[in-house]
């Protein structure tokens, strides 16, 4: 059994000022040992134990009293799925972030984890031997612990319930969500004090979407609503994953929405009543050919850490549809889509955030929301209806 213990911990402490406390569950002896290096080099975490299963993770949890755990899919014993569900009854509040490698099976088992009450998934490299792959899940996992473990700390002493992908039965009842508002991270104001700008005076010819974590299940509640515009109008999403994970979040769309969506290919035209999504790994932005739209993929560096990156979609469309764009930020850690969605302002079209209650990391929309660019901040289950207002004629 490969257990190792930092420091001391008893339950109910995970709100307590220090560092995050951080259990690492891999079989692999060189996964467990690259993390545990990272998080210990970290100010602000510690390792509070690498395991080598999960069955000794769900055994030791009481005793370990995690804030945050990096759980492996693949272990023997009892592999990270079926230790998830074991883990948060006893633990309630753990922060769980699934780590797997990148095939369809690992992927598949990424999604359900999420809507068993995962708070996010990260993909492991095929090798840590390749510097840039390892650089990139290094600054990914560190990003994902801190964020996620902060959002912990902030939240009252409440399980919240895991956001479950919709179904055409449940959006009748609205999405699934049911985070309590929490105060805003240091250097962001709360949605309520936020100003807001009036929304474009041009009616919005296409809907562009920008999301991170949290984004999957964010995105399968809010296309639920969205069918009248889908119908009429491109709808181009951009969240950040990597290449496999988009194939299977696209698949999850098109069955939640009922209409067609998949990952876009470079050249093929938009048109109204699909929806596009940035496939993993290339950054996805619109261009002119001839009268028509078309999608233009691209194998360019990562923006702002991320690749696809939304800021990259945000301002490609300036050029199509000038100020007739919607454009929603969503969920996610860092910044990614204020730039672009500035533009969008500028251009004379609108940004609608997620506010910070609803949003697993509020990064992205909040960063949208201090920068003053957004027409309105939101809670999940208003935004859809809001979209659908606007794309009608509403201005308002």
């Amino acid at each position: 059994m490969s257990v190792a213990f930092a420091g001391n911990s008893t339950p109910g402490s995970s709100r307590e000022a220090g560092p995050l406390r951080v259990m690492v569950v891999d079989d692999s002896v060189v996964i467990r040992g690259l993390i545990a290096r990272w998080i210990g080099a970290e100010h602000d975490m510690e390792v509070a134990a690498s395991l080598r299963t999960g069955l000794e993770a769900v055994n030791q949890i009481e005793r370990i009293n995690p804030d945050v755990a990096v759980l492996d899919i693949e272990m023997p014993e009892l592999d990270g799925i079926s230790a998830l569900p074991r883990l948060l009854a006893k633990k309630r509040d753990l922060v769980i972030i699934m780590a797997s490698t990148l095939t369809r099976r690992n992927a598949e088992i990424s999604f359900k984890a999420l809507s068993l009450g995962a708070a996010d998934y990260i993909p492991k490299p095929e090798s840590t031997r390749e510097a840039s792959a390892a650089d990139i899940f290094h600054h990914d996992l560190i990003q994902k612990i801190r964020h996620l473990g902060a959002r912990l700390r902030r939240k009252p002493a409440v399980a919240s319930p895991p956001l479950a992908p919709a179904s055409p039965a449940s959006a009748a009842r609205g999405p699934a969500v049911a985070r309590p508002a929490a105060p805003a991270p240091a250097g962001h104001a709360p949605s309520s004090a936020l100003s807001t700008r009036p929304f474009s005076t041009q009616a919005p010819k296409v809907l562009l979407i920008g999301s991170s974590t949290g984004g999957p299940q964010a995105l399968m509640a809010l296309v639920t609503e969205l069918g009248p515009v889908i119908d009429r109008f491109p709808v181009l999403i951009t969240q950040h994953m990597p290449p496999t994970f988009t194939t299977i979040l696209a698949e999850h769309l098109a069955r939640t929405s009922r209409k067609p969506a998949a990952e876009a290919v470079d050249g093929e035209p938009v048109k109204p009543g699909r929806i596009y999504l940035a496939p993993g790994g290339k950054h996805m932005r619109v261009v002119r050919s001839g009268a028509d739209v078309a999608i233009a993929l691209d194998d360019g560096p990562a923006v702002n850490f991320c690749k696809p990156a939304v800021d990259p979609l945000f301002t490609s469309a300036i050029d199509i549809w000038h100020g007739a764009i919607l454009s929603v930020i969503l969920t996610g850690m860092g910044s990614d889509g204020m730039r672009g969605g500035k533009d969008i302002v500028a251009a004379g079209g609108s940004v609608i955030a997620q506010d910070e209650a609803t949003s697993v990391v509020w990064g992205m929309p909040g960063a949208a929301a201090n920068a003053g660019i957004c027409a309105a901040i939101l809670p999940l289950n208003q935004i859809g209806a809001r979209v659908n207002r606007l794309f009608a004629g509403d201005r308002s």
